[in-house]
């Protein structure tokens, strides 16, 4: 069975809504994201990703705003994260999470991208608030 998954919104304004792709390899740190998440009408969840070719994948078909993106998942010898930023960064801003909060890490956000980098122990605090402020760069005038 595919870890990757497709939602609906049912909360019906999905056109003033933040689409976003979550992408993690561990079931539990999404169930988690989705459930922090739940109460944020401006925010719907399009669809979740436990890899990087499901992320390129999903994001090429659903063109999410956002791309809450865990560093390091299980393809990552196969897929680079060059690989990633190119299909990525084609109108989607990247949040990149890492349990590793170290210069390496925040380095290879950096390389991917990144609008931001939230440490994994501190999405509970950081990630609506990173989410927030793109909404505001994006529906800010050019």
């Amino acid at each position: 069975m595919s870890t990757a998954m497709v939602s609906s919104n049912a909360r019906g304004n999905r056109d003033m809504s933040i689409k976003v792709l979550l992408a993690d390899d561990s079931v539990i740190v999404r169930r988690g994201i989705r459930q922090l998440l739940a109460a944020q009408i401006e925010i719907d969840i399009v669809g979740e990703a436990a890899d990087f070719a499901q992320t390129i994948s999903l994001a090429s078909e659903l063109h999410p705003q956002v791309v809450i993106l865990d560093l390091h998942m299980p393809d990552e010898k196969t897929i680079s994260h060059q690989e990633v930023k190119s299909h990525l960064n084609h109108g989607s801003k990247v949040l990149v999470m890492s349990v590793w909060n170290d210069e390496e890490s925040r380095e290879l956000a950096e390389s991917l991208g990144a609008a931001a980098f939230l440490d994994k122990m501190n999405l509970a605090s950081t990630l609506i608030p990173a989410i927030m402020q793109l909404k505001g760069e994006r529906s800010a005038p050019a």
